[in-house]
């Protein structure tokens, strides 16, 4: 038994690696892939034309040419090939994004809608008709599902705590795929921050280690070190949003007082600049009225914005002197406000970090913008699929 066994594993890895060097190269070729893998020719052959069958590789134009000969067709990730779905649940607003293969997005829904008072069954409905809308506009066949959500989050799919939307102890996944709009898919279940960073490091390119900060009505955080996500034991790591900036400061809905929230969440924000929300003004509006006001100059609004960016800045210099990280990304409702906030985290953390003499810290805005958590979410499936091509060869 243990021989086929072994042969069965080993063309699972043999797809993952020819899968991969097409991610890599494209436009690759068959001689091109059996030179870098050091696979036979026919080996590689086999392979690709598995790939090609499962839609997960496309046969295109020549490939570039190495050599004298006759030019060889080019391979490509498909476009059409499955896809993955992401969901987010966030104080404010439920999103749905489709990915492809690719890495392109090919479906993108944002419902601006206050989840705090509502059922959880409610929203997770709304989430569920969320997800069979976007499987019906993206036209793709879908690999699975994530969602993100703003809290601590348990296996398997239970929200420890969420305490902008007063969740605790809550299964989300069961009653998410009971739905019965839910589009009958695998779904798996991450922090927002968490699937923003990971979004942000498959984007980006550029830093191996950073600080990813999501701002909407909470703050948290992705940790990305040497390209891998920093779970912490539970899984829970990244809550800076509940970090202490001054320990006297207001009460924070998580019970603590003076939490990072409190002096750079959206809501704090906004109500510094004097920029009504909620019910009269939607969230991203806002953010966009912020914005505008900051750019003329409004003293109320550049007040807010540099309070805000001398907490993030005072907090992250905290996480960076203890996990030596190259930058300080800000994601979320952060992204559009970063012209303002970057340079008071930058001198906060010039002033605070112990390194940053000879080891300067980059503060950037997030590459995927406001976006980045349910783009992330659907990217992290499209990832497991590129990683394990055989899962959905044999169940595709």
């Amino acid at each position: 038994m243990d021989g086929p066994a072994r042969q069965r594993s080993l063309w699972q890895h043999n797809l993952a690696v020819v899968l991969d060097e097409v991610r890599a190269a494209t436009p690759t070729s068959r001689a091109r892939i059996s030179q870098h893998t050091g696979l036979t020719r026919a080996t590689v052959s086999a392979l690709v034309d598995a790939l090609v069958r499962a839609r997960l590789v496309d046969e295109v134009g020549p490939a570039p040419r190495g050599g004298a000969g006759r030019p060889a067709t080019g391979l490509v990730l498909s476009p059409s090939g499955p896809a993955g779905l992401g969901l987010e649940i966030n104080v404010d607003y439920l999103a749905a994004a489709v990915v492809d293969l690719t890495g392109q997005v090919r479906h993108l829904e944002v419902r601006q809608v206050d989840q705090r008072g509502r059922a959880p069954a409610e929203v997770l409905a709304d989430v569920a008709d969320l997800a069979a809308g976007a499987r019906r506009v993206a036209g793709l066949p879908l690999a699975g599902a994530r969602l993100a959500v703003p809290g601590l989050v348990d296996a398997p799919g239970l929200v420890r705590l969420a305490p902008n939307l007063g969740w605790r102890d809550l299964d989300v996944l069961g009653p998410l795929t009971a739905a019965p709009d839910w589009p009958d898919l695998p779904v798996g279940i991450d922090n927002e921050a968490n699937l923003a960073a990971l979004g942000e490091l498959a984007t980006a390119g550029r830093e191996r280690s950073f600080l990813y900060v999501s701002g909407e009505v909470g703050v948290g955080a992705g940790i990305v070190l040497d390209g891998a996500l920093l779970r912490g034991t539970h899984g829970w790591s990244g809550e800076i949003g509940h970090v202490t900036v001054a320990a006297d400061g207001p009460v924070c809905r998580c019970g603590a007082r003076g939490c990072l929230e409190q002096y750079a969440g959206q809501e704090a924000i906004l109500r510094a600049a004097g920029v009504p929300a909620g019910e009269a003004l939607p969230a991203d509006l806002a953010v966009r009225r912020l914005a505008e006001l900051a750019g003329a100059d409004d003293p109320a609004a550049i007040g807010a914005l540099s309070a805000a960016g001398r907490a993030l800045g005072i907090v992250a210099a905290g996480v960076l002197n203890v996990l030596d990280l190259d930058a300080v990304v800000l994601g979320g409702s952060f992204a559009p406000l970063a012209g303002w906030l970057t340079g008071h985290v930058e001198r906060e953390v010039a002033g605070r970090v112990l390194t940053a003499a000879w080891s300067p810290v980059c503060v950037r805005a997030c590459s995927l913008g406001t976006r980045a958590a349910v783009v992330g979410a659907a990217g992290a499936v499209v990832r497991e699929v590129l990683a394990a091509p055989s899962a959905w060869i044999d169940g595709g």
